[in-house]
């Protein structure tokens, strides 16, 4: 079986509302006017084109600061370093750790990302945690210019990787996403909670404490 993990709110914590908060507080001093303008912010073809490695990082804070009206430094403190600032989390990476055990104890079984993510933000991760070298591959959204959920970009996850759609399963935390690599003929799963994920993956790979996977 593959596995196929999203990174942003399943790997690692993401909550733009929050981080908002904390670096925008006149713009966004509660959680509902930080969810609205994390909603114009990151789902805007403004951003998009960030995810997708065609705009880089200074043009895509100039072209936020002027169309929402946002002062450029606090963008800048916030976005500019945020890939360093990404923090995994525990259980998924608890989890990680099992199933990269388990593979390498000789279970048939391989473990692929596939994020939005662009580019600068990318090598942070890889750089600064160990366990990104521990997956069997991965696409990055800024690396390739295709982004979740076109269709491409689950085909070049197949070409390169040889993924068989009915042997592959993929998680990640955005409807659409999901819905898109179900058409694609994969399993997918809607993980929203990353501490059930276990229980929801176990529908299609068993995990043990041995080592084993089926």
């Amino acid at each position: 079986m593959n596995v196929v993990f999203d990174l942003g709110a399943i790997v690692f914590a993401w909550e733009p509302a929050q981080l908002l908060q904390q670096h925008l507080p006149a713009h966004a001093p509660d959680a509902q006017s930080g969810a609205a303008l994390a909603r114009s912010m990151f789902h805007h073809a403004d951003w998009k084109a960030f995810d997708g490695g065609v705009c880089s990082l200074d043009h895509t804070l100039e072209r936020l600061a002027a169309r929402l009206t946002l002062p450029m430094a606090p963008l800048q403190d916030m976005l500019g370093t945020l890939g360093e600032r990404l923090a995994p989390i525990p259980e998924t990476v608890a989890l990680l750790e099992q199933l990269f055990a388990q593979r390498d104890a000789g279970a048939d079984l391989r473990i692929y990302y596939l994020s939005n993510m662009p580019a600068p933000y990318a090598r942070d991760l890889e750089r600064l945690h160990g366990f990104m070298q521990r997956f069997d591959g991965g696409v990055f959204s800024g690396d390739v210019k295709y982004i979740k959920p076109d269709r491409e970009i689950y085909e070049l996850m197949e070409v390169r990787y040889g993924l068989v759609p009915e042997d592959t399963v993929f998680i990640d935390d955005v409807p659409a996403n999901v819905e898109a690599a179900r058409g694609s003929g994969w399993h997918a799963i809607h993980c929203t909670h990353p501490p059930s994920l276990p229980t929801q993956l176990a529908r299609y790979v068993t995990i043990d404490p041995i080592g084993r996977s089926a």
